[in-house]
């Protein structure tokens, strides 16, 4: 596995856009304001493409210099505008009766942390990851991609259910920037796109659900089931 092996300031600058990612993750777990969620998802979002262009500079990946163009205008400008505008539109501004409250979600995101980084050392020798900094990067992306599916679990609206799937997917785009930076461009493009379509599909979806059921909470369309 080529990896990106940062040393000194580098580092040090690496692991300081990382952990912000990953505080910015916590920041979605303690608030109910579906808003909130989608600033936090947003300047998450830039904070991985300055990640992005800081590794395509440092590790002289040209490519990464565009990928952080890219990201920071659709995931980090396009697709929150998108999901206000849609957040607007179905009359929502908040989580009504999450399944639990943010400071149990708190506590649930901080173990998810420890199991992450328990995960990280056991894949690290395997994956021939010895460098400190790439063994963060991986505890770094498994942490936010456990914490974009407890969202799924915890969160009752559709909208939530987006942005988990958006966090995932972020936390994974984040490790494969130092784990796999020589990944082919056109695949970072694909992904990159394959989120738009994602984000409009649910947009309509939402839309329907909204004017045909009278709601978004996933509960409530469990119990239109049979």
């Amino acid at each position: 596995m080529s990896t990106f092996h940062p040393n000194g300031l580098a580092a040090a600058v690496f692991s300081l856009l990382s952990i912000s990612a990953l505080i910015l993750s916590f920041v979605m777990l303690a608030s109910h304001w579906i808003k909130n969620h989608i600033l936090a998802f947003a300047i998450q979002s830039w904070v991985i493409a300055f990640l992005s262009a800081f590794i395509g500079v440092s590790g002289h990946y040209p490519e990464l210099i565009l990928i952080a163009f890219l990201t920071a205008l659709l995931r980090g400008t396009f697709l929150p505008f998108l999901l206000i505008r849609l957040l607007d539109q179905a009359h929502l501004d908040r989580e009504f009766a999450p399944l639990v409250q943010p400071s149990s979600s708190m506590v649930l995101g901080a173990a998810l942390v420890l199991l992450a980084y328990t995960m990280a050392l056991h894949l690290g020798p395997g994956a021939r990851i010895p460098d400190p900094t790439a063994l963060m990067a991986l505890t770094t992306m498994l942490a936010i991609t456990l914490i974009g599916f407890l969202m799924l679990v915890l969160r009752t609206e559709a909208l939530s259910h987006l942005l988990g799937l958006l966090v995932i997917e972020n936390g994974i785009f984040l490790g494969s920037q130092i784990l796999m930076p020589g990944m082919p461009l056109l695949l970072e493009l694909v992904i990159l796109f394959d989120l738009l379509i994602i984000v409009v599909t649910f947009g309509i979806l939402v839309r329907y659900l909204k004017r045909e059921v009278g709601s978004t909470d996933s509960r409530v369309l469990r119990r239109l089931v049979g």
